[in-house]
């Protein structure tokens, strides 16, 4: 059973006790991400969630290492262009450790000088990173085409330049603008009670009020469709395209799962036997969907051998074009739905899955969703839904981005030759 409680401070803990398993999961989200930063300070949410882990008042970067370690646990944090999230996951016997450890390292972090000229150096060669890898680069070129100077079209790492330039004032600066305590939910999932949660939190988090006024007011970005093309010598053309999707909470939701589900998001999936299996032009195809506050994006990436360019194209367009037309049939859709249940059914078994999903839900949608709604609402979408979804997403223009050893000239010509659609 799930719970839900306000702290005085604005901060929201949500929960789930389950006390036939030993462990316990606790995530502290906050409600910003590159999305809330703007280009002189893009970078700075990634940044921070690094400086979280290197030291407070009580402990040296070591030390924090050191204690989840002995104490068998797992500790993590990441980005998103949305939110922030840092979690652990522990025994049940060390609980209340873990939670007085992260709330010490979001509370009390010293965010000292020499540390961030060291973790700098860490967060560039993480941005160095990605440009080494095609497939994550063409990600970020995609959001940055299809958003422009919208900040959903940041990269979530930041400009290099940024990152040298941060100050230890810019950090605590964010903070008392973006940190605020009606944006951050604590989510707790395991072999804890509901009693003890809330004791615990109330003390770390009941007097919590930063001094900014940061709000988190959103501008819907518009939804352009380039091809954006980044040369590079190296074997394969990683394609990726995207045309528009749905917010978080929309009621068709669930019908654009069951889209996504059938046409690209496993190995059963038409795109992936259509271009892998059956013709072996792909190791790796694939379909996703990004859901933002107010906007989405349905996005479909591949990657094959520059000669295979057009066909892998002109095959993903006869797909897509195909499901627009045809929707599934209901044996097809039933089988999407047991798909479906059987997989989030098994990531309940997880107390960090369990907890994620109390903390997303609260933070995005302002509420807890039941296993029972969510079961109910994946039984009742109709073979016409998933139809209605799919022409209203895939016969839309689609935004293309590339990273190969093709030049911008000949991926307009094998766009061409495709047919597909980006206009």
């Amino acid at each position: 059973m799930s719970y839900r409680h306000q702290l005085p401070s604005g901060v929201r803990i949500v929960g789930e006790e389950i006390p036939f398993l030993r462990s316990v999961a606790i995530g502290i989200w906050i409600g910003t991400g590159s999305r809330f930063e703007n280009k002189q300070n893009n970078g700075v949410s990634h940044f921070l969630e690094h400086m979280f882990f290197k030291g407070t008042e009580r402990y040296s970067a070591k030390a924090l290492a050191e204690l989840f370690d002995n104490l068998g646990g797992q500790v993590n944090a990441f980005t998103s262009k949305e939110y922030t999230c840092f979690y652990a996951r522990v025994l049940d016997d060390h609980f209340e450790i873990a939670a007085d450890t992260l709330s010490d390292m979001l509370l009390h972090s010293q965010f000292q000088v020499d540390e961030m000229d060291k973790e700098r150096k860490v967060v560039i060669e993480e941005i160095h990173m990605y440009e080494d890898t095609p497939d994550e680069l063409v990600m970020d070129l995609l959001a940055e085409g299809i958003y422009g100077e919208h900040p959903l079209g940041f990269t979530i790492l930041g400009l290099e330049e940024n990152l040298r330039s941060f100050s230890r004032q810019d950090l605590l600066s964010y903070i008392e603008s973006r940190y605020q305590g009606n944006d951050i939910v604590i989510s707790v999932a395991g072999n804890i009670s509901e009693a003890r949660v809330i004791e615990t939190f109330g003390r770390l988090f009941g007097h919590y009020q930063p001094s900014g006024t940061g709000s988190r007011q959103l501008v819907e970005p518009p939804f352009r469709t380039p091809v954006v093309v980044r040369q590079k010598d190296i074997e394969q053309m990683h394609v990726a395209l995207a045309a528009p999707g749905l917010p978080a909470g929309h009621p068709d939701m669930y019908a654009l799962i069951l889209m996504n589900n059938a046409l690209g998001s496993n190995p059963s999936s038409r795109l992936f036997q259509e271009i892998r299996e059956e013709r072996g032009m792909a190791y790796s195809v694939f379909s996703y969907h990004s859901s933002y506050l107010d906007c989405g994006m349905f996005g479909i990436y591949t990657g094959t051998s520059p000669e295979n360019l057009s066909d892998v194209l002109q095959l993903i367009q006869e797909c897509v074009a195909r499901f627009a037309e045809q929707g599934l049939s209901e044996e097809e859709l039933n089988k999407g739905k047991a798909q479906l249940k059987g997989s989030m059914m098994l990531g309940l078994e997880s107390t960090s899955s369990r907890m994620s999903r109390l903390g997303k839900n609260e933070l995005l949608l302002r509420r807890s969703i039941s296993i029972e709604e969510t079961l109910a609402a994946i039984d009742a979408v109709r073979t016409e839904d998933v139809l209605r979804v799919s022409r209203q997403l895939l016969q839309h223009p689609f935004a293309i981005s590339t990273v190969g050893p093709m030049s911008e000239v000949d991926v307009q010509a094998a766009i061409q030759n495709s047919g597909l659609v980006n206009a």
